[in-house]
């Protein structure tokens, strides 16, 4: 079985008391956050800033403090079981301007309620369930 880690971000921008958040169709035809795999020597928060870059050309982000979020699933690659581990981060961006990278066919900022319909699975959407408590338990946009 191989192993693999990445890490990712729930990534909202706010306008007054409105919150939308960031997702992104990947190539395979499902929506989710922006992630990617932990390159060796990095931490996990140098990872998600430079993902967030790569995917969406999104610099002028701040992370919330004291929320991180682990998703855990299998899959199969060329044959072999992967047991895959991704850890999320909250992330307010304070532009919404997205350039998107190759691997990735859209992209689109929602409210809460629709981006929960819109998200592919069930992980991203518990993924967001727990951000968007966590920021009404904090009083909202930081």
């Amino acid at each position: 079985m191989l192993h693999e880690r990445s890490a990712g971000a729930v990534v909202f921008y706010c306008e007054g008391k409105c919150i939308e958040y960031l997702l992104l169709l990947y190539g395979a035809g499902h929506w989710d956050f922006p992630k990617g795999n932990i390159e060796e020597g990095e931490e996990e928060v140098e990872t998600v800033r430079r993902e967030i870059f790569e995917e969406t050309g999104i610099k002028n982000i701040a992370f919330v403090s004291g929320f991180r979020h682990e998703i855990r699933y299998f899959y199969r690659k060329m044959g072999d079981v992967v047991n895959k581990k991704v850890v999320f981060y909250l992330v307010r961006s304070y532009e919404k301007e997205v350039r998107l990278s190759s691997e990735h066919k859209d992209y689109v900022w929602l409210d809460y309620e629709n981006s929960l319909k819109r998200l592919t699975y069930n992980t991203a959407k518990e993924t967001l369930i727990r951000a968007h408590d966590f920021l009404k338990s904090i009083g909202g946009c930081p």
